[in-house]
């Protein structure tokens, strides 16, 4: 396969993985918003998805409409769903050789959806929450479509390293928004530790495997290590593994070997730690340095396999 085709591919996977944490995020968020008396507030997700000064996140904040379009709608932010749903669009379009006419097809409804008038007039005012719910849902149509018509070729392969990648780096990220939760003194039962599962749909998980009332240290447990949870930091680094033995036959050996070993560096980084939600816990450090390991990663497919 051509890099350029898959670097494309690869970024294709990587922009629709990141349009659906950003949208999930933000649907349970505005619940939370209207659900708690005592909402911690927006500023966290602007500061981690906008491009507003300090002055305009100081302006905007209090207002969930705006908040929701900024983060949704706006054309001019480059981390908008809006902007992600179009670039991913794009890839598609400059690789229809190489992917279905089904995932195609899914992608440019999503396009058309995300520019409807009427989806963002019910996410900005009427219904948020089923505004967001359309735009999930095509999410899903997306996803499902790619599982169930793509062949499990080459190009595959490079759509599920950006998936993967981009989901261990969106956990990483609400950890980081989170990370006050699992530094305070005694059990700490924060209504913002179910918000932090659903918006990792892990909340249905954490109760059947914990069977009992929420605490931090067991929602770090769960985020962190669990094998079985799809959005763990242990499973995303095992899959990102796992598609990257499947490029030995289809790389240089030395490409092959230096991109394992990076992989296998982020995920034991993981698999070896034993955090534990108490003060002076160093999770802000360890966050810190996983995120560096995928990085380079990231840097190592760009420089090996894309001719970056």
């Amino acid at each position: 396969m051509l890099s350029r085709v898959a670097d494309t591919i690869y970024w294709l996977g990587r922009y629709m993985e990141r349009t659906q944490a950003l949208l999930q995020t933000l649907r349970i968020q505005y619940i939370a918003s209207q659900d708690e008396p005592q909402y911690w507030g927006w500023q966290p997700l602007l500061l981690a998805f906008g491009d507003l000064s300090e002055a305009e996140l100081a302006r905007r904040a209090p207002h969930t409409p705006q908040v929701l379009y900024h983060l949704v709608f706006d054309r001019e932010n480059g981390a908008s769903a809006y902007h992600n749903i179009v670039r991913g669009r794009e890839n598609a379009r400059a690789v229809q050789d190489h992917i279905t006419k089904e995932v195609w097809q899914s992608l440019n409804d999503y396009y058309h959806l995300i520019r409807r008038d009427e989806v963002a007039h019910l996410t900005l005012g009427e219904d948020p929450v089923s505004g967001l719910d359309a735009l999930l849902q095509q999410g899903v149509l997306y996803v499902g479509t790619v599982q169930n018509t793509m062949p499990r070729d080459e190009g595959y392969i490079y759509l599920k390293l950006g998936k993967f990648l981009e989901r261990a780096l969106q956990t990483l990220e609400l950890l980081r928004l989170s990370q006050h939760l699992f530094e305070q003194p005694g059990e700490v039962h924060s209504p913002e530790l179910r918000y932090l599962l659903f918006g990792l749909l892990g909340y249905e998980l954490y109760v059947k495997t914990y069977q009992g009332q929420l605490d931090a240290g067991s929602v770090l447990e769960l985020v962190l290590y669990n094998p079985d949870f799809p959005h763990s930091l242990r499973y995303s680094l095992g899959q990102l593994l796992r598609y990257c033995e499947r490029l030995k036959d289809k790389s240089r050996p030395e490409s092959f070997e230096q991109l394992r070993f990076l992989i296998g560096k982020a995920r034991n980084t993981v698999a070896y730690s034993t955090l534990r939600a108490q003060p002076g816990v160093a999770l802000g450090p360890f966050l810190s340095q996983v995120k560096g390991e995928l990085l380079d990663v990231s840097s190592a497919l760009s420089s090996l396999y894309f001719g970056g």
